[in-house]
């Protein structure tokens, strides 16, 4: 296991042991670094505490400390005492890339959260987001994130237990993956336990003490085991070493709860791994073992000729053991073993090792290539609720690995399809995929693929052929379904435009206005930023799509240009209305009879909008309160008639109204994501949204929002209607 530091004071001997690890690893490498970073992060954490009343400098003192037994050269250790001087105290990034370079510098600022006044699944997806981006320049970012986050599970106990079951549920959903990527088991197993414990406390005493009650018989039995093999290894001459499995109790757990099993059946699989020199010794041995006990058919893995996503390595194979119990085993080298256990940071440290500690040690492609995929729709995925899941779905998600009629090797995830492979060679093939053949059949594009399949596609020579929407429901990869999202998205904007703008010219020539004047007016650019839209194209879209009316923009556009021109008489345009509003109640859409000045509200009860039949009630020094006719305390209302005043519909350019939508539907990963996104896509001002679900996996999400248009809401409805598992949406109006 990784060790566990946590002093009771900061002393010069955690210095000296720090010091003494690195070493051990890297004989020749520049220790100064590492000393100086403990003396600059002693400096600036002065004073400061930990949540458990020690001194803040045994955080990133134990974060270091970890580092340096995975083996980690002098310039991440040094990082590992320097992550949190940025973030928490007075010391500025440029400040440590003077004193410590560039390289240093990089590692830091990627584990450095984003500005601490943003909050919420956004910030959280975006402090993600900034890691991923980093760690695809230097994957030691991950690592000491990763060092990071494994000691502050360990220092859970003294954190409010809601704040922890948050960090313990994040864990277990995104950085124990991360660790389980990049092949750091023992990092990955303790996050998994540590996490457990937090969550389902109970649950993991039960487990723990079923372990040590089972513990010695198991025990015995192990031992019997062992001297049966390590009599092989003697009849073989090998040198080998022979040892149990350790039970992970996040693991144990598992077993029971997803796959149904009772805990006898989990704990009495024994687990023996055996330890050898060379990859010859490991089928030598694999023999050996099959000749003394009945191998279970199909239960053997050769991971050392196809090793895993992670660079993994081992065979495995599961026997009937002496007594006639099951005994799963686990043979590899000495360096499959580090490698197993510290993953890519076993390669980091051998190569820091053969380049004498002087940095400028890049990963091997093999470890960045799922880094690479992930980078690639990082850059693609805009939304931050869908880049969390789709994080969570790249780094869970069990691989198939299959190949190109070329020979080259594509990872995918499980129960990926040939339009996922050929959105993984590349965008555009993917786009103009028209067929499939694997093993030299032709399939369907929706057929499942699985390891050792050969696949190759056929694209259409039609320059402009295209996705098809279908595919969405049964592509697999994140990179293909954000692919083909953003082809519609692209489609559907340029055709939106295109609309917008014919539109505009149409309702100019309508109203005899200078067309070829006011198009080429930079008042359009002007009145895209004033509206809110980032370009000119963007105000065209929103036009085409009906988020906003062609009257708006021209009123707009001919107020902009009556400003400016002194030349020409002013242009204008038709009086919208038939009653003279003030400015003072414009925005509410709703005028008084026989008070066109006085204040009006819109009241939040029941969020009437246009079409609703509406009555107005005086209040007591804030105006005339608007309410639907059907409102539940209307009836209250009613009984201070004198109160009552006529109000009707006269809404304008700028008023803004409140609604309210419920959506039900199945409860699945990605549905909020999704419901937000197609919101976000028809420029909605999402102002609150609440979710809830129930027992029968039924998710109720209400969503209140504000918009002008409100022949608008229709189309937002019925997009909300489109999404998969949403059975229900409608308007809400009764709070």
């Amino acid at each position: 296991m990784v060790p566990r530091i946590f002093s009771r004071s900061v002393r010069r001997d955690d210095l000296e042991h720090l010091l003494r690890t690195v070493r051990s690893h890297h004989p020749r490498g520049d220790l100064t670094i590492v000393e100086r970073a403990y003396t600059t992060a002693t400096k600036w954490h002065e004073g400061q505490k930990r949540q458990s009343g020690e001194p803040y400098i045994t955080h990133p003192v134990a974060v270091a400390q970890i580092l340096a037994e995975l083996g980690l050269g002098p310039r991440a250790v040094a990082a590992g005492l320097l992550h949190d001087t940025v973030e928490d105290t007075g010391y500025s990034l440029e400040q440590l890339t003077a004193d410590f370079g560039d390289e240093v510098a990089l590692l830091v600022d990627g584990v450095t959260k984003l500005d601490k006044v943003k909050y919420g699944d956004a910030a959280q997806a975006e402090t993600v987001r900034k890691m991923i981006v980093a760690m695809s320049k230097d994957i030691r970012v991950l690592m000491i994130k990763l060092a990071d986050r494994l000691h502050n599970a360990r220092t859970w106990g003294f954190v409010p237990p809601e704040k922890a079951a948050k960090k313990a549920t994040e864990t277990l959903e995104i950085y124990a993956p991360l660790a389980h990527r990049l092949g750091m088991q023992t990092v990955k197993s303790e996050l998994e336990d540590l996490s457990f414990a937090v969550l389902h406390p109970k649950v993991y005493a039960e487990i723990e003490g079923l372990v040590k009650q089972r513990t010695p018989q198991r025990e015995q039995y192990v031992r019997q085991v062992i001297a049966a093999v390590d009599e092989d290894l003697r009849g073989l001459r090998i040198k080998g070493k022979v040892m149990g499995r350790p039970k992970q109790m996040y693991s144990i757990y598992q077993k029971m709860i997803v796959r149904g099993r009772d805990f006898d059946d989990i704990y009495d699989l024994i687990g023996i791994r055996v330890l050898v020199g060379t990859v010859r010794d490991c089928y030598a041995v694999l023999g050996a073992i099959h000749a003394r006990w009945t191998p279970l058919p199909g239960r053997f893995k050769d991971y050392i000729a196809t090793p895993k996503f992670n660079l993994y390595q081992s065979l495995h194979t599961t026997v009937i053991g002496p007594g006639g119990r099951t005994v799963e085993i686990q043979i590899r080298t000495h360096e499959m073993h580090e490698q197993a256990e510290f993953g890519v940071a076993a390669h980091w440290a051998y190569k820091e090792r053969m380049s004498g500690g002087k940095g400028d040690v890049k990963a091997s492609d093999a470890d960045m290539a799922w880094i690479k995929r992930i980078s690639d729709w990082e850059a693609e995925t805009a939304d931050p609720g869908e880049f969390l899941d789709s994080l969570r779905f790249e780094i869970g998600a069990k691989e198939v690995y299959v190949f190109t009629p070329k020979g080259r090797v594509i990872g995918l995830p499980a129960g990926a399809t040939p339009v996922d492979f050929a959105y993984a060679v590349h965008t555009e093939i993917g786009n103009r995929t028209m067929g499939a053949k694997v093993n030299g059949r032709l399939v369907p594009l929706e057929s499942e693929l699985h390891s050792g399949d050969v696949v190759e596609v056929f694209t259409s020579k039609n320059p402009d052929a295209g996705p098809s929407q279908d595919w969405l429901t049964f592509v697999k990869s994140s990179r293909a379904r954000n692919k083909i999202r953003g082809w519609f998205t692209k489609e559907r904007r340029e055709e939106a435009i295109e609309q917008g703008k014919e539109a505009i010219a149409r309702a100019m020539r309508r109203q005899n206005l200078p067309l070829q004047r006011l198009m080429n007016q930079e008042s359009f650019a002007e009145v895209a930023r004033l509206m809110r839209y980032e370009d000119v194209s963007a105000l065209y879209a929103a036009v085409g799509e009906g988020h906003i009316s062609t009257q708006s923009v021209l009123e707009k556009v001919t107020a902009l240009i009556n400003a400016d021109d002194t030349t020409t008489g002013p242009i204008e345009l038709p009086t919208v209305g038939r009653h003279h509003r003030a400015p003072r109640n414009a925005d509410s859409g709703v005028l008084v009879r026989g008070a066109p000045d006085i204040l009006v509200k819109l009241s939040k009860c029941c969020t009437p909008v246009p079409g609703d039949q509406i009555v107005g009630f005086v209040t007591r020094g804030s105006g005339v309160s608007v309410h639907r006719a059907d409102c539940t305390n209307v009836k209250s209302l009613m009984a201070d008639k004198d109160r009552l005043i006529e109000v009707e519909w006269a809404p304008t350019t700028k008023s803004v109204f409140r609604v309210q939508i419920q959506v039900e539907a199945l409860d699945r990963s990605g549905l909020l994501s999704d419901v937000t996104r197609v919101l976000s896509e028809h420029h909605v001002n999402i102002l609150s949204a609440t979710v809830q679900t129930t027992t029968e996996r039924l998710a109720l999400s209400r969503f209140q929002f504000e918009m002008g248009d409100i022949v608008h809401l229709d189309r937002v409805l019925n997009a909300v209607r489109r999404i998969d598992g949403v059975y229900d949406v409608y308007r809400v109006t009764s709070g």
